[in-house]
């Protein structure tokens, strides 16, 4: 008996330690593109629709973007802070996945700006990839997202205009 009590009493404890520390985890900081939570609709400069989706991931901690563009395959990215630093990771439908980093915002975000960092699944640096992304906010409810193509050193830009969609 008394070992039954002895092993429920240390499963009681590390119950109690796992609800304390999930309860004391530190709230992180606001994200700095938390405003674009939601969905948007919008076009491309060629006027193909397309579909952006906003949410967050691990503890409010990464912005999780989902681009859904018309009859073609979803690519996803993933925005998050690195100490003084924005970074975007580009999970693209060309099968690499671009890095790019930004200056961290503060205050109101109407504009950001992505440079080339590196990516991985990358065999040449003259493959196609994303090479930049400007991020233009006009209102809440109004963005511009400027996506740079690089291909054996030439550069093409893809323009998406979007509007917020009712949640």
């Amino acid at each position: 008996m008394a070992r039954l009590l002895g092993g429920a009493a240390v499963i009681l404890s590390l119950l109690t330690v796992q609800a304390v520390s999930a309860d004391t985890r530190p709230t992180p900081p606001p994200h700095p593109l938390s405003a674009l939570l939601g969905t948007w609709d919008g076009n491309s400069e060629d006027g193909r629709f397309l579909r952006i989706t906003y949410q967050f991931t691990a503890n409010g901690t990464a912005l999780v973007e989902i681009i859904s563009p018309e009859n073609e395959p979803n690519m996803t990215s993933l925005y998050y802070v690195d100490g003084h630093h924005l970074m975007l990771t580009h999970y693209c439908s060309l099968g690499n996945q671009p890095r790019m980093v930004a200056d961290l915002p503060r205050g109101t975000v109407t504009r950001v700006v992505f440079a080339f960092l590196d990516a991985t699944n990358l065999a040449s640096p003259t493959d196609p990839h994303m090479h930049k992304l400007i991020l233009t906010t006009q209102d809440m409810d109004h963005m511009t997202q400027i996506w740079t193509l690089s291909e054996d050193g030439r550069e093409t830009t893809h323009i998406f205009t979007l509007v917020r969609q009712p949640s």
